[in-house]
């Protein structure tokens, strides 16, 4: 796609709410436009990810929290217990922040298809979806999050990918109103 970026400089300069609209639909198109990731591109990829056999046990997870300038503006430690009963797993992470915040999530998933999940937790909004293919999971859901006080909603595109039996990296990217606000990077360990 060829853009002239004259007109859209010419655009951008003047200020009549036609020229307004007409930049922001070229800079959705453009963002809309980009290619993104599927599952699916994973699916050959080696060691194979089978949840309910890798999250059970007890993990160490360190973590950073990148804002949107890509600053890391806060770690974090995580222990998590995972167990599965069937098609059911439980996920009870204990979050500790550098700034000395403690959170805790208990996640609650089911296992709809032999790729397909679902998960369930306090703070998420709805029903997080998710889908494994190769050695990588790939979930979506909206996160309540408490900000100085108050909460908002923040929309995850959560991607993991197992290493070998023991480590499996996870990034997850927030956004609001489809504009990025940040991003979790975490490595998971199961101890031994």
């Amino acid at each position: 796609m060829r853009i002239n970026i004259f007109k859209i400089r010419k655009a951008f300069f003047n200020n009549s709410r036609k020229s307004v609209m007409a930049l922001a639909l070229i800079m959705l198109i453009l963002h809309g436009g980009c290619s993104s990731v599927s599952i699916d591109d994973y699916k050959d990829e080696k060691p194979q990810l089978i949840l309910e056999d890798y999250l059970n046990g007890t993990f160490d997870a360190y973590g950073i929290f990148i804002n949107r300038s890509g600053q890391v503006t806060r770690r974090m430690h995580v222990v998590m217990k995972a167990s599965w009963t069937g098609d059911t797993g439980v996920l009870d992470e204990d979050f500790i922040w550098s700034d000395g915040e403690k959170q805790k999530r208990i996640w609650h998933l089911k296992k709809i298809s032999p790729s397909t999940y679902e998960g369930r937790a306090d703070d998420v909004v709805g029903v997080a979806a998710g889908e494994v293919a190769g050695n990588a999971f790939h979930w979506e859901y909206t996160l309540a999050v408490n900000v100085n006080g108050s909460t908002y909603n923040f929309a995850f595109d959560d991607w993991m990918y197992l290493m070998n039996d023991r480590i499996l990296i996870n990034r997850a990217k927030m956004s609001k109103f489809g504009f990025n606000v940040g991003e979790i990077n975490i490595v998971f360990i199961k101890r031994k």
